[in-house]
């Protein structure tokens, strides 16, 4: 899958979670719909793609969750 694909669905994903009212919880559902509902290589190649060309292109709460997701 083309990364411009993954951020729009990526940015998608934090459009719908970012009007929770529970910003903390919001980032925390990101990570484990990335998780959970995303091939493995799909998040491999976003990460890999930020890593090498940054995240100006990501909504900040996406750009929280991807942090998160980094870490473990």
């Amino acid at each position: 899958m083309h990364v411009e694909n993954l951020i729009k669905m990526a940015n998608q994903i934090g459009a719908f979670f970012e009007a929770m009212p529970d910003h903390e919880q919001a980032v925390a559902d990101i990570v484990r719909h990335l998780k959970n509902s995303w091939d493995p290589r799909m998040r491999a190649s976003l990460l890999q793609h930020v890593a090498a060309e940054g995240d100006a292109e990501l909504k900040p709460i996406v750009r929280e969750a991807l942090a998160l997701l980094r870490k473990g």
